[in-house]
């Protein structure tokens, strides 16, 4: 009945970085995933786990609006994707006058929760319309 979304953008973590600890929640319960994200060793653990927790709160505020009574046990993790947001470009100096660029990577993180019966019907990541 209650699907609260949360995003996060640009934050200073790779996609692939980001993606591999992703991978780590999708689907599993919100409280779970808090769990596995709190002794993550990846840098990355750390805002999602901020992330997961602000779509739990958006959960609340959501199911308080529409007069439904939710349990923070019911929650689970119905999409989770990381998306590539800007590169930063910068430049290290070289060896005989020759400079080469670093590129600092960005990423947008979106954590959608729903309750059980909610996450089944719609299972998958929207597609744009238009796309092949």
């Amino acid at each position: 009945m209650v699907e609260s979304l949360a995003r996060v953008r640009n934050i200073r973590v790779t996609p692939r970085k980001a993606r591999r600890v992703v991978d780590l929640i999708r689907g599993k319960q919100a409280q779970e995933a808090l769990g596995v994200l709190k002794f993550a060793p990846q840098s990355a653990s750390e805002p999602i786990a901020k992330l997961v927790a602000s779509a739990m709160a958006n959960a609340r505020v959501t199911a308080d609006k529409e007069g439904v009574f939710l349990d923070d046990q019911d929650l689970i993790i119905a999409r989770a994707y990381v998306d590539e947001g800007l590169t930063l470009k910068r430049f290290r100096p070289r060896a005989q006058g020759r400079a080469f660029r670093i590129n600092k990577r960005t990423s947008h993180i979106t954590v959608v929760l729903a309750t059980p019966d909610e996450a089944s019907v719609n299972p998958g990541r929207k597609k744009k319309k238009g796309g092949k």
